[in-house]
């Protein structure tokens, strides 16, 4: 057995190398995983997970911006008109 010595400086060495990922998950998840790793040069699938929970952060944000976006753009137009209406009546 390793020495206590020898371990931590393996374990400090490969603190951020997770090649096995202990999730409950179905294996086309570990499979996508590990592609998504190769894919983008990435240590393993715990460096994968982090990667893509990073990426598809300011996705989900985008989206959901636009999607609101979309929701307001209706209502533009009805309140440049009460804008220019209340205007009009303050100048009169």
């Amino acid at each position: 057995m390793a020495t206590n010595a020898a371990q931590k400086k393996w374990r400090n060495k490969h603190r951020y190398v997770k090649t096995q990922l202990n999730v409950m998950a179905r294996k086309q998840i570990h499979e996508d995983l590990d592609d998504f790793a190769g894919a983008f040069h990435l240590r393993g699938k715990g460096e994968a997970v982090t990667f893509a929970t990073f990426v598809t952060r300011p996705l989900s944000a985008a989206c959901l911006a636009i999607a609101l976006f979309l929701l307001l753009s209706p209502l533009l137009p009805a309140l440049r008109k009460r804008r220019e209406v209340v205007a009009m009546e303050e100048v009169a």
